[in-house]
């Protein structure tokens, strides 16, 4: 279905031009890549700009949206597409494919009938603390998994504070470059990850804090 829908697609809102043309091209399709038409949807884009982007749709053309890592609409800008598509009686049509997000929690060990999604945590350090022990407060008393992201250059920062942060035996799962090829799935407890090194930087990552069933 995924292929079919490229196959008929010439417009696309992305985040980054040079990778969606390579994952395009990755699929032989046969499709010549220079006749397609890309426009940047990242997490600097105003409504202004969405507005002027989406006149494609405006013509009558069907418009895709591809996101680096993850699903479109999930802690993701996406969203600010399908807010636009909706407010404009534009047919909006999801497409099956892996989220990184229900993915990290599948693999965690950690209770996936019911968990939390708290998308980005705060950037300024006493907030960010703050949260991350009420994370750990959350879990205690519903034990509901608690799932959050960071912006792939700062994972190792958040990686320290979480160390610092949470006690020794809570659980912490990472799931790193999820399909890639340096995927890495890990569930440790805090103490084990302050033995262990680990290099986070710029990949894209989901944590996820729980309890082994």
């Amino acid at each position: 279905m995924v292929c079919d829908v490229i196959v008929n697609t010439k417009y696309y809102l992305v985040e980054n031009v040079r990778t969606a043309r390579r994952f395009i091209s990755s699929l032989k399709l046969g499709i010549d890549i220079s006749t397609l038409e890309f426009e940047v949807l990242d997490k600097k884009s105003t409504s202004a700009e969405i507005t002027q982007k989406m006149d494609w749709l405006q013509k009558g053309h069907d418009v895709g949206v591809i996101s680096e890592a993850g699903l479109p609409g999930l802690a993701d800008p996406g969203s600010l597409a399908v807010s636009f598509a909706h407010l404009k009686g534009v047919k909006v049509i999801p497409l099956p494919g892996a989220t990184s997000i229900q993915t990290a929690v599948i693999s965690s060990g950690f209770n996936g009938q019911q968990y939390t999604f708290h998308g980005y945590l705060p950037i300024q350090k006493n907030d960010r603390i703050k949260a991350i022990k009420k994370l750990e407060q959350d879990l205690r008393s519903t034990g509901y998994t608690q799932v959050f992201m960071e912006t792939p250059f700062r994972n190792n920062q958040l990686l320290e504070v979480l160390k610092k942060s949470l006690g020794n035996q809570t659980l912490l799962s990472i799931s790193s470059d999820i399909f890639g090829k340096k995927q890495l799935i890990k569930t440790m407890s805090i103490s084990d990850w302050n033995k262990s090194k680990q290099d986070f930087h710029k990949i894209p990552t989901v944590f996820s804090l729980g309890q082994f069933s």
